[in-house]
This record gives C-alpha cells, sequence and structure tokens, in this order.
C-alpha cells in the first residue's frame, strides 16, 4: 500500500446520486488524507436502517451525490500530517461519532457526545478545510457522517477510528461500529439488530424476563437466540401495548430501550415501567418534526426517562475492549450477521433490509 502514500487513489464505490434510486457503481477518485485525517482500505461493510433512512432522505436536507455506509473495518493506507496514533497497516473500526479526546464531553467519564466529532448527518465534507475527498472527473462526491464505507477506499478524520486487535476477523467485528455496541423485567421495543443487541445486553446483564415488542411476528423466533423470553404484537391488543406490558409485570416493568425511532414506541417504552423505580433508555433516532408527550405524572411517580447515543461508548477508547470480548467468546456477533453480498450486489442489501428480512448484511469489498 506505500506505493499509494500522497497520491489520489482511484477505486470503486457505491454512489447514491439521488435519494431512493439504486446505489450505482463508480469509479471514484479519493484524495490523499490531511492533517489529522487517516485514508484507510475498507475491505467489509455492512448496510444499517441509517443508511437506509438517510439514503431515502426522511431525515436530513438532502445531500446528493453520497456515498453512504458507516459500519465497517479496514486497513490503514496512510496517516495526515498529525497523525501519531495510526499507521499504515493498522486494523481499525471508523465510527460515525468521534472522541477528540480534549473537548468536555471527551474527558467527562459520563458522556461520548464529542463537541468537535459528534455525528454530523448534514455535513457533506470534511472539518479541515470544508471540502470531500472524493470526486468524479472533478465533481465531488459528499461524505456520510464522516465515514463513507460504500467505498474500497476512504478518508476519515482520525478521532473518528478505533484502532483494534489485528487478530479480530474484520467481517465479524466490523458491525461493532455502529449496530451492536448497546434479575430484572426489561422491555425491548423493536427487534431488529439495535434491538437484539439491547436484548444480548440485559441476557449478558442476568435480566430474568426479557420481553420483545415488535409488529412484525416473523422477528419473534429469531430473538430467542438473544435472550427474548416472551413477545407481544401491540396489534393483538386493543388495549396500548404499555398498559399490557404493566399487567404483564406487574405494574410496569424495570427497564424498557426503545429500538425503532417511532415516537408511539418511545412514549410506550416510558409509560410501560414501574413507577418509582422504573428506566426508560431511548436509543431509535425519531423523525425530525416528532415530539413527545407524556402527562407529567409519569415523571412525578419516579419513571425515568432517558437517551443513549452509541451506547455511551467512547468510540476510540471502549470499542478495542469490544473487540476483546468477542475475542475472548464473551460476546457472539455471527448471530447478527443474516446476509453477505458483494459491493457490486450492494443494491441487494438494500432490498433486504427495506424487506425487514436482514438484521445486518456484510458487504466484501473483494468478492
Amino acid at each position: 500500500m506505500s506505493s499509494t502514500v500522497g497520491k489520489v487513489i482511484c477505486c470503486k464505490a457505491a454512489v447514491a446520486w439521488e435519494a431512493g434510486k439504486p446505489l450505482v457503481l463508480e469509479e471514484v477518485e479519493v484524495a490523499p488524507p490531511q492533517a489529522m485525517e487517516v485514508r484507510v482500505k475498507i475491505l467489509v461493510t455492512a448496510l444499517c436502517h441509517t443508511d437506509v433512512y438517510f439514503w431515502e432522505a426522511k431525515g436530513q436536507t438532502p445531500v446528493f451525490p453520497r456515498i453512504f455506509g458507516h459500519e465497517a473495518a479496514g486497513i490503514v493506507e496512510s496517516v495526515g500530517e498529525g497523525v501519531t496514533e495510526l499507521k499504515p497497516g493498522d486494523h481499525v473500526l471508523p465510527v460515525f461519532t468521534g472522541e477528540c479526546k480534549e473537548c468536555r464531553h471527551c474527558k467527562s467519564e459520563e458522556s461520548n457526545m464529542c463537541d468537535l466529532l459528534r455525528i454530523n448527518t448534514d455535513r457533506g465534507v470534511m472539518l479541515n478545510d470544508g471540502k470531500s475527498r472524493f470526486s468524479i472527473n472533478g465533481k465531488p462526491i459528499y461524505h456520510f457522517v464522516g465515514t463513507s464505507t460504500f467505498s474500497e477506499y476512504t478518508v476519515v478524520h482520525v478521532g473518528c477510528l478505533a484502532k483494534i486487535n489485528p487478530a479480530a476477523p474484520l467481517d465479524k467485528v466490523c458491525i461493532l461500529s455502529c449496530g451492536v455496541s448497546t434479575g430484572s423485567t426489561v422491555a425491548i421495543f423493536g427487534l431488529g439488530a439495535v434491538g437484539l443487541a439491547a436484548a444480548e445486553g440485559a441476557r449478558i446483564a442476568g435480566a430474568s424476563r426479557i420481553i420483545g415488542v415488535d409488529l412484525n411476528p416473523e422477528r419473534f423466533l429469531p430473538a430467542k437466540k438473544f435472550g427474548v423470553t416472551e413477545f407481544v404484537n401491540p396489534k393483538d391488543y386493543e388495549k396500548p401495548v404499555q398498559e399490557v406490558l404493566a399487567d404483564m409485570a406487574g405494574g410496569g416493568v424495570d427497564r424498557s430501550v426503545e429500538c425503532t425511532g417511532s415516537i408511539s414506541a418511545m412514549i410506550s417504552a416510558f409509560e410501560c415501567v414501574h413507577d418509582g423505580w422504573g428506566v426508560a433508555v431511548l436509543v431509535g433516532v425519531p423523525n425530525k418534526d416528532d415530539a413527545f408527550k407524556t402527562h407529567p405524572m409519569n415523571l412525578l411517580s419516579e419513571k425515568t426517562l432517558k437517551g443513549t447515543f452509541f451506547g455511551n461508548y467512547k468510540p476510540r477508547t471502549d470499542l478495542p475492549n469490544v473487540v476483546e470480548m468477542y475475542m475472548r467468546k464473551e460476546l457472539e456477533l455471527e448471530k447478527f450477521i443474516t446476509h453477505e453480498v458483494s459491493l457490486s450486489e450492494i443494491n441487494k442489501a438494500f432490498e433486504y433490509m427495506l424487506r425487514g428480512e436482514s438484521l445486518r448484511c456484510i458487504i466484501r469489498m473483494d468478492a
């Protein structure tokens, strides 16, 4: 890879030219990394529902043409000026939210909301100079959440890369860069990959009952592998699902985790927890115009509502440790991966996701 250092690299990338239209495999030019940037050779990536959401242009001012992708693993090809923690050949996970290690959030043990590198879905350029590192015939192709991993090579700020154990299988641990990082009764709203990761976490933590809530009954049987013990389909009941759960759990569940982004599910997740000690955690990303409404008595009765972002992990500090958990067989990742395609078949991954058939579809660059 050393022969490419400092030079423009031509490679294949799946480009979204406009909202909702199939991605097109194109030859793109990837510029060398600038100060505090790293150019990474992506070996495997995966499709997350967030990619689909912004490809459909539901959540922001549309930015096209664009290279999506934020859940991946690769090898450092070259580094820009000022990068000291990484070198060519290092194995890394690109992450959509970063860790500068200097701001108040990064220095706090209670937050991972980096002032400099927190997720920005509207920005399609690099922080250093406000320009894209991707182009086709001189015309810029925009970045997505600072990662753009649907390309054989990408350029990422050093603060958005976690250096990992080189022995870790990249086609498994790649999903840790987004979807799987997250004696009581727990309700999980949404049994997609993020919800199942929450269920797995509850199982590892020793929850005695894990109740899965989803509108798709086909998700119930696979969810048993992740520790889900009971299932509720809101469509099967005439009363609100929060009342169903409260009846099942003797007044309310101890913890709930909302993983769909549906505002009604968020309200249900909060209102189903037990008064006095119940905690509801919001993980899903709502539509930009949604508003959360509940009666103030739900708060006065000492229910707790909180949100989490990337499981509160600091990507550079904490992700390598999660990879080591996998290497010690404390964490199973294989069961999250349901499909696999090549980069040239990437639109199949979108079809699987849109039909609700996949948890994670791995996309191999070399297939």
